[in-house]
């Protein structure tokens, strides 16, 4: 078979040009992908490099030689660099194949006709041929998109460390990152151990959405248009935790909770920012309202701006310590347990707004238990829990025991039950302290 194919080099290479001008014009009709990043020119001069390729690779398997798989490789390499989809790529190389083996019929046909059933045995080695020369090919796209992406990853991760961190300006980074110069963006911070992210997720600098199955395995192009069923998230995964830049578009800040509510992580929001130079801002603030979320209250999103007093008990940690000690100090001097009672009954009578009615329906206990308990707070820290003020004062030096427990996570306290709507006085019930001022 070697020797027909020798014979008939010169007229194949013709067929073969020709049939590199067929393949050209039917790829440019059939598949967009090509037309737009090759020109005719260069698109034909690539496919007659192909089919050459498959010439070349079977007259070498018929002599017992290796098929020389450089090229393939390059081919492989180039596009993928280009942009160019491996399906548009492999859906060209299979009709190459049948080409060659078309056109190689023909040229022994007008050679020799008595010659064609000798050909037939080369079809099962110009498939085979055909085989090594797209899987180098597709191991090399593939080795070569798997480059760029951890190279575009690393690009974005970057520029998102940059904005988070407040180093440098930042139109340079939101520009890499498809942010608008102003629009509505937040910062989430999550508890460390957490994830906001899912699937290959695990890759940070990557676009996701509340409703997407992987929140963050978008593209990493520039950002598509908004979704609108939810806000838009850029996580950033760290050692010491995970932070999500939010770019809201039109969504209420609130709508951030269903982004995390899949995770059901503790987790910290910024307020609202309205340029991308105020990001690092946001993610301290971020920060803070995390710290808001103490570990006992299981998971809770904890928006800066539904937290501020007890945000500002802990960004003062010198102060909060003091609070702690002049405002419930002999509380927290009392055995174990008769600290967890009074502590835990203050914190669901503040969450109760007051009601000592609903505490004790929260606490499972009879009103008057709760009354005797709050009566017995009242002596301990000489406060009043009808005065305002006393009550800020106890308010805040409870946030400030919380946190605290959550910071020694060992501490034996415990932190009223989660908070509910606010519910409405029953009859005869008025929203007051246990005990009548003096």
């Amino acid at each position: 078979m070697e020797r027909i194919i020798e014979e008939i080099r010169e007229d194949l290479s013709r067929r073969i040009t020709v049939t590199a001008d067929r393949l050209t014009a039917r790829t440019l009709a059939e598949d967009p992908a090509y037309a737009a990043l090759l020109g005719r020119a260069g698109l034909r001069e690539r496919i007659r490099l192909d089919l050459r390729q498959s010439v070349e690779g079977l007259d070498r398997a018929l002599r017992g030689l290796p098929v020389e798989l450089a090229e393939a490789r390059a081919t492989g390499a180039l596009l993928a660099g280009a942009g160019l989809p491996l399906a548009s790529l492999l859906r060209t190389r299979r009709r190459g194949g049948r080409m060659v083996w078309q056109t190689l019929g023909e040229a022994v046909a007008a050679h020799d006709p008595a010659a064609l059933p000798r050909l037939l045995p080369a079809a099962a080695v110009l498939w085979d041929v055909q085989d090594q020369l797209t899987d180098a090919l597709s191991e090399a796209y593939r080795r070569t998109e798997t480059a760029r992406r951890d190279h575009e990853r690393e690009r974005r991760t970057a520029l998102l460390d940059a904005l988070l961190d407040g180093a440098g300006p930042a139109d340079g980074p939101a520009a890499g990152l498809g942010l608008p110069e102003r629009g509505r963006f937040a910062v989430v911070v999550l508890a460390p151990g957490a994830s906001g992210a899912s699937g290959e997720s695990g890759s940070s600098g990557s676009w996701g959405s509340a409703d997407s199955a992987d929140s963050s395995g978008g593209p990493l192009d520039a950002p598509d248009p908004f979704d609108a069923k939810g806000p838009r998230v850029l996580w950033r995964i760290r050692a010491d935790g995970e932070t999500g830049l939010v770019q809201l578009g039109h969504h209420p800040l609130e709508s951030v909770r269903d982004v995390l509510a899949p995770p059901g992580a503790r987790a910290g929001v910024s307020p609202v920012v309205e340029t991308p130079a105020d990001l690092a801002r946001a993610r301290r603030l971020a920060a803070l309202a995390l710290r808001t979320a103490t570990a006992s209250g299981g998971p809770c999103t904890a928006l800066l701006d539904e937290r501020l007093p007890a945000a500002l008990v802990a960004s003062q940690a010198e102060l909060a310590g003091r609070l702690r000690q002049v405002v419930l100090g002999p509380v927290l001097a009392l055995p174990a347990e008769d600290r967890r009672v009074l502590l835990t009954t203050l914190g669901t009578w503040l969450t109760c707004q007051g009601s000592t009615t609903y505490a004790a329906q929260r606490l499972y206990c009879h009103r008057n238990t709760v009354s005797n308990r709050l009566r017995r707070l009242e002596r301990l820290t000489g406060r009043t829990l009808s005065d305002p003020a006393h009550v800020v004062e106890l308010a805040l030096a409870h946030a400030a025991v919380l946190q605290r427990a959550d910071d020694r996570v060992n501490a034996p306290i415990a932190q009223a039950p989660p908070a509910a709507p606010a519910a409405p006085t029953p009859a005869g019930t008025v929203r007051r302290s246990p005990r009548p001022p003096a």
